[in-house]
């Protein structure tokens, strides 16, 4: 008989981690909503033009984006990465600006799967759609950055760069190619740099970090609105006492960007696999996908990676219990049936076991859930109309009323 396994490159999420994502997805979603930011849930695939958008020269787009043509026979592909599909929808509805969004959502790209990355990964992100003005990048780099900081992540370093606009960038990828004209570069950007010569610099092959070494800069070549826009961002982060590191290699790996991009790299990871989140500029890609001319900024923070960071740090576990009452039943069941309904209703998060077990057995599956107390129901009991509680971290117990057992509990547990 075959047993079948989840695909390679994805795995199966069980309790209690699973219960550390959903503590990570409300931490987040309380800390963007606070700045005005609202959940858009956005189709899974869409059709692939609008990633190809992100840009046809990219490995996402070239080796890993899962595309196929349907039964209707449309070309599509499954989500990559999580900006166009917002983008896209801010294009369809056309929502008054700014728009303010934010996203959980798995994407999926066929690489090779290793530690932190996957063929179906989680991200979290924020999108900010309708304005330039600097203050409002600002605000999404420190949205990402307090998010760590909320996590309890010490070790994290936040880069950033500027990538210029239509203006300055042109001229700098011309003085880039002659410069990389006369390096010894790795097999896969020796052929292929002229195309796209900034890849080149986010390669991480010592031969290629070394070529690049003494290349020009795009910081130093930034036309004028480039370079103040970039001041003011600096300026911005140093009022807020956000600490950053300035990276004029950092270009990511989605051609959309302009203008400031940043990334957040977890130092206690691999440094080859160690972005645990990054984003950027974006003030094309609405135009690009149909739109009138929009700019926009955002970012991506993978669940995986950041669960990866929190554990080489040690900090925000998973909860140590989902429960916090165990109904133990010698009566046949029945009791536990009502009473656990019962504290269900009132709010109080409740358990039991099944299929008659014995008293022993049903105090060893109390002190697995990790619930703080034990509600009795014996013979003795139900004849007296009362429950015992036992507290199974203090390992007191005493006699409630039935009648009282349920606002009695809401108090102990206050």
């Amino acid at each position: 008989m075959v047993e079948f396994r989840a695909p390679v490159g994805t795995r199966d999420v069980l309790p209690p981690e699973s219960a550390r994502w959903e503590r990570l997805i409300a931490l987040f979603a309380g800390t963007v909503e606070r700045a005005g930011y609202g959940l858009v849930l956005s189709p899974m695939f869409e059709d692939v033009g609008v990633f190809e958008r992100v840009g046809e020269g990219t490995d996402v787009v070239r080796k890993e984006m899962y595309d196929f043509e349907d039964k209707g026979g449309r070309r599509v592909a499954l989500r990559p990465e999580g900006t166009a599909s917002v983008v896209r929808a801010y294009v369809q509805h056309r929502p008054t600006p700014p728009f303010k969004a934010w996203y959980a959502a798995p994407n999926f790209r066929y690489e090779r799967p290793q530690a932190g990355r996957f063929r179906q990964h989680h991200q979290l992100g924020v999108e900010a759609l309708g304005t330039d003005d600097a203050d409002l990048d600002v605000e999404v780099v420190a949205l990402a950055w307090s998010v760590c900081a909320a996590l309890g992540l010490a070790r994290v370093t936040l880069l950033l760069n500027s990538l210029g606009d239509e203006v300055c960038r042109p001229p700098y990828l011309d003085a880039l190619r002659e410069f990389l004209t006369v390096q010894e570069l790795c097999d896969e950007h020796a052929g292929t740099y002229e195309k796209n010569p900034l890849r080149v610099l986010d390669c991480k092959r010592d031969i290629c970090r070394a070529a690049t070494d003494d290349a020009p800069r795009l910081v130093d070549l930034l036309c004028e609105p480039c370079a103040a826009h970039f001041a003011r961002v600096q300026a911005g982060l140093d009022s807020l006492g956000v600490a950053y590191a300035l990276q004029p290699r950092l270009v990511r790996g989605l051609d959309y960007y302009t203008r400031t991009t940043f990334e957040l790299a977890a130092e206690a990871l691999d440094s080859a696999q160690n972005a645990v989140g990054g984003g950027g500029r974006y003030d094309k890609l609405a135009e690009a996908l149909g739109g009138p001319a929009t700019p926009g900024i955002g970012f991506g923070m993978g669940i995986e990676r950041l669960m990866l960071a929190c554990d080489a740090e040690g900090v925000f576990p998973a909860p140590a219990s989902t429960v916090d009452v165990w109904v133990v039943d010698a009566t046949g069941g029945s009791a536990a049936l009502a009473l656990t309904h019962e504290l269900r209703a009132a709010g109080v998060s409740a358990d039991r076991s099944f299929d008659g077990r014995s008293m022993k057995s049903q105090f060893k599956s109390a002190d697995r859930s990790g619930a703080r107390l034990a509600l009795v129901v014996g013979d003795n009991e139900v004849a007296a109309a009362t429950v015992t509680v036992r507290d199974l971290r203090a390992g007191d117990q005493g006699t409630v009323a039935r009648a009282d057992v349920v606002e009695h509990v809401r108090n102990k547990l206050q």
